[in-house]
C-alpha cells in the first residue's frame, strides 16, 4: 500500500460469502469514489482470515497475517465499513474483527458506513447499530450512509438509480472531509 498522493482506503467486508450484495455495493462505492479522488484500496474479507482470526479472543492471538490486516484498517485514510444487516445488526465477524482494533487508533478517522439487508427496516441499522459501534472509536462516521436492499440488485450487481443517488450524496460529504489533505483527480 502506498502510492503517493493517493487517498488509502481499507473496505473491511463484513459478508460471509464471495459473492455478496454488500460487495457489489462497496465496489460501486469506490468506482464513484476513484472518479473523485486518487485511492489505493485495500479489501479485508474478514470469512477469509480464517482461524487466526476467528479463534483469537485478543490483539495477542492473532496470526501475524491477520495482524498485518488489522494495521492495515488502522492506519488506512478511510475506512468504508460494508456489511450485510441480519437480525437487525451486522454480521459477527463484522463485529469480531473491529473487537481486535485498538480503541483509540480510528478516533477522527472517516468511517464511510455501507449496508445491505433484505428490506428497506435493516436500514435502521446504520444508525442504531454501526454508527454506536464506531462512536466508541471516536471515529467520524460520515453523515450518509449507504443501505440497499435485495430488491435493488440483480444478483450482485446494483440496478437502483436512487441508491447510486445515495453513494453521490455520500462521496460529496466524503470530499467536503478529506478534499484539504488529498489531491483530488485531476480533471
Amino acid at each position: 500500500m502506498s502510492e503517493p498522493g493517493a487517498l488509502r482506503v481499507a473496505v473491511i467486508n463484513g459478508s460471509p460469502n464471495q459473492q455478496s450484495k454488500t460487495m457489489g455495493l462497496a465496489a460501486v462505492t469506490l468506482e464513484a469514489l476513484s472518479q473523485r479522488m486518487r485511492i489505493e484500496t485495500h479489501q479485508i474479507d474478514v470469512y477469509r482470515l480464517g482461524s487466526g482470526f476467528s479463534g483469537a479472543s485478543n490483539r495477542e492471538d492473532l496470526t501475524r497475517e491477520v495482524e498485518e490486516e488489522v494495521r492495515i484498517a488502522e492506519e488506512a485514510d478511510l475506512l468504508i465499513a460494508a456489511t450485510p444487516i441480519y437480525r437487525g445488526s451486522y454480521t459477527g465477524l463484522f463485529k469480531h474483527f473491529f473487537d481486535l482494533i485498538e480503541q483509540y487508533t480510528l478516533a477522527d478517522k472517516p468511517v464511510l458506513l455501507l449496508a445491505t439487508g433484505g428490506g428497506e427496516k435493516h436500514a435502521l441499522a446504520l444508525d442504531h447499530a454501526l454508527r454506536p459501534l464506531f462512536a466508541f472509536f471516536q471515529a467520524h462516521t460520515l453523515p450518509v450512509g449507504v443501505f440497499a436492499s435485495a430488491g435493488d440488485f440483480d444478483g450482485t450487481m446494483l440496478l437502483n438509480p436512487r441508491i447510486y443517488s445515495r453513494i453521490t450524496v455520500a462521496l460529496d460529504d466524503t470530499d467536503k472531509l478529506l478534499s484539504r489533505k488529498h489531491r483530488l483527480k485531476p480533471e
